[in-house]
């Protein structure tokens, strides 16, 4: 096996890791006919995410009819309710996800989850899913002041760690934004939320299958790669 270039792997959570847009959709469902509202498909919905379940929510309320501040206030927390209380009722992760997350840490790769779900809702999903002991920091879209595509929280939590080079693995334009806003080289998935081909998205690579990871991941040379992670101001 070839030599891979990193100490850290970044992965986004939802569309990359795990398909959780069937427990979104049916949140969205519920709040949506409290307010009396049609409800998007699940391939709208699906097109919708990356930036968060709060404007997943903006996003619904936009095509069904418009949004306002009321509208908000009232439906989010509805979608929110019901989301926590079901969020691993049909969500599950990708195929290969498991063996890979096993695959990096036995390589000695320290892996992290960046989100831009919020983190009470991101860490019982990896706890109930058993993933606890794979990643060394889950980061939510409510850990820090800011979230995705800003890459601080990552950096600071690589930083915490001692430093080192990392990769940054999502399916969105905001997972390519967050990674070079690093200077990070990234790793797209085909088979995530975007609706964009990922291979238009500007990532350094993009993988159909996990079991493509760990060969592209050795794919970058030592020369290709900055000296270390960039550090936050």
């Amino acid at each position: 096996m070839s030599r891979i270039p990193f100490d850290f792997i970044g992965f986004d959570l939802d569309g990359t890791l795990i398909d959780s847009s069937p427990d979104l959709h049916a949140a969205l469902d519920y709040a949506l006919k409290q307010m009396g509202r049609p409800v998007p498909t699940q391939e709208q919905v699906e097109k919708m995410m990356g930036k968060g379940i709060r404007r997943l929510m903006e996003q619904a309320l936009e095509v069904t009819g418009g949004i306002n501040q009321e509208l908000m206030v009232k439906g989010f927390p509805l979608m929110l309710a019901y989301y926590k209380k079901h969020v691993l009722v049909h969500t599950r992760p990708y195929e290969g996800v498991k063996e890979i997350l096993k695959a990096l840490q036995d390589l000695g790769l320290k892996l992290i989850v960046y989100t831009n779900k919020p983190e009470c809702l991101a860490r019982p999903i990896i706890h109930q899913l058993g993933w606890d002991h794979y990643f060394s920091d889950i980061i939510g879209g409510d850990s820090f002041s800011v979230r995705k595509p800003d890459p601080k929280p990552l950096l600071e939590a690589i930083d915490a760690m001692g430093g080192g080079r990392t990769a940054f693995i999502g399916d969105s334009i905001t997972d390519v934004k967050t990674g070079h806003n690093a200077d990070l080289p990234v790793i797209l998935v085909s088979f995530g939320y975007s609706d964009v081909p990922a291979t238009a998205l500007g990532a350094d690579r993009v993988i159909s299958n996990y079991q493509e990871l760990i060969p592209t991941l050795a794919s970058f040379s030592d020369d290709m790669m900055p000296d270390a992670v960039v550090k936050p101001d």
